[in-house]
């Protein structure tokens, strides 16, 4: 075929939900991707070929992806839920201590509170915090796969003022000091207002990424797909091709042009494909480069990514068992005022010198990325996210400030480490958002595509989904989208519904 209803450019997550509610629809649809394969940012990839392990290279946890979505595509894969929520290790009156905290609470967590802050204050303000936010989430969940609702619509039906003041209203870095005292604990917070978003906590986009993290199906869990990111692309492959979608590699799109009736992808092999509408699951910026027009500015892409394969897990100076402190999302130089003098430091054009790391272990909840062999040998795989790294920093030389931001970030997590990481690497590699960009695509490494935005329209906007376009023709599904971003599937479906109700 040479003419089908809809073209979809990218074969990332969000394309293949977006192809295969359009086929169950009996659409005809094609995708057509520029690399080997498909899944883009949530592609499983043998990092190192020396060792057999399955590392999700970028995209490695999953939150946003609504059940509905699992439903009504019939997705079959396990998402794991981990037991622990973070670990933050720091030093107080010489001693090393870490704070502990558990996806449920219990006992330990709270104990390791005490520790922290005998008076009892700092839990009982984590607990008021976070069951606000919780109901928050629950109540505007759903919104994520409706039609785009007004601001005032959305704060009505939510009916939680004061949560929606400090969330979409003010800088959320603001209600953290208002509300927290110690330093340690506003920085775990904080950073779920940082990763992938390089902003002070005194802005507003660091409020849009902090929702981003936290509502995700209503209750904001990150969960672990059993087998890597890869096997929720597998499973999308599955589904996509089961429903009639061709899929197309090496089939990178070099213009697209649109006129009343239909549009006109021109491909980099010479071919040429018509359709009745064209999704875009590339970012906003590349779009506009294959139609001729002016991109839209957003921020720089501000993560730098380190895959590590480990020997086996270091020890802690607190004591702790790695095998808890590196279960959930693993803490390093991320207090409040270290993230944001980094931020500064970042903003002059430096690399910080201890760098706000976080870190995860994926195998210690799901071993299966590793071969038998390497299981049975102790390995177990890292990734690092080092915070305020925007694309700026390694312009001059990618390579040589990889090395600096590298030395960075093993240097933060050195600091609470018996003896040196180093020491139990076996393999490493890391990703400047330079790397991510000509990887993957993604402008300036921007992990969102673009700045993200709060998943509402204003009163004043005439909107319907969030995914529409200055051409009628042509919709984004991708992480551009209003309600973009994370590995969610939401700016696929709502840009399906926007063809549905387009062609109907």
């Amino acid at each position: 075929m040479t003419h089908y209803d809809v073209a979809i450019i990218g074969g990332g997550h969000n394309g293949l939900v977006a192809a295969t509610y359009l086929a169950k629809a009996g659409k005809s649809v094609v995708i057509l991707e520029a690399n080997a394969e498909v899944g883009g940012a949530t592609a499983s990839v043998r990092a190192f070929p020396e060792y057999d392990a399955m590392l999700s290279r970028y995209s490695y946890l999953i939150s946003l992806l609504p059940d509905q979505i699992v439903s009504d595509l019939g997705l079959n894969f396990e998402r794991i839920s981990r037991n622990v929520s973070s670990y933050t290790p720091y030093s107080r009156n010489g001693k090393d201590c870490g704070l502990y905290v558990a996806r449920k609470w219990d006992k330990e967590t709270e104990d390791s509170f005490s520790e922290l802050d005998p008076l009892g204050n700092e839990w009982a303000a984590w607990q008021d915090f976070y069951n606000e936010i919780a109901e928050f989430a629950i109540k505007i969940a759903p919104s994520m796969l409706q039609p785009l609702k007004s601001r005032s619509q959305l704060k009505a039906e939510i009916n939680m003022p004061k949560v929606w003041d400090y969330l979409m209203e003010r800088p959320i870095g603001k209600e953290i000091e208002a509300r927290f005292k110690d330093d340690v604990v506003r920085g775990v917070i904080l950073t779920d207002a940082l990763i992938g978003t390089f902003a002070s906590a005194f802005q507003l986009q660091a409020n849009i990424c902090f929702l981003y993290h936290l509502i995700g199906n209503g209750t904001g869990e990150w969960k672990v797909p059993r087998g890597g990111m890869g096997a929720l692309v597998k499973e999308l492959v599955r589904v996509a091709t089961a429903a009639g979608v061709d899929i197309k590699v090496n089939s990178r799109v070099n213009s697209v042009k649109t006129s009343s009736s239909q549009a006109t992808l021109a491909l980099e092999n010479g071919a040429e494909i018509t359709s009745s509408y064209v999704l875009s699951n590339a970012a906003p910026q590349v779009l506009a480069k294959l139609r001729g027009t002016i991109p839209p500015k957003s921020l720089e892409g501000s993560q730098m990514k380190i895959n590590i394969l480990l020997k086996s897990l270091p020890n802690l100076k607190s004591g702790i068992d790695p095998q808890l402190a590196f279960a959930g999302t693993f803490h390093a130089h991320e207090s409040f005022a270290e993230c944001e003098s980094s931020y500064i430091d970042a903003q002059a054009g430096n690399v910080p010198e201890k760098l706000p790391i976080e870190m995860y272990c994926h195998t210690l909840t799901d071993p299966s990325i590793l071969s038998s062999e390497l299981q049975a040998q102790g390995y177990q795989t890292l990734t690092i996210f080092g915070l305020h790294t925007p694309a700026a920093l390694f312009d001059a030389d990618n390579e040589r400030t990889k090395a600096a931001a590298l030395k960075a970030a093993l240097a933060s997590l050195n600091q609470y480490l018996v003896e040196p990481i180093e020491n139990v690497i076996a393999a490493i590699e890391v990703k400047s958002p330079l790397d991510i960009e000509g990887e993957v695509g993604l402008p300036r490494g921007n992990i969102f595509h673009k700045d993200l935005s709060f998943p509402f329209r204003e009163d004043n906007q005439e909107i319907r989904w969030g995914v529409e376009t200055d051409d009628p023709r042509i919709f984004i599904c991708g992480a551009g989208a209003i309600r973009g971003g994370g590995v969610s599937g939401i700016p696929g479906h709502n840009a399906a519904m926007a063809v549905l109700e387009a062609s109907a």
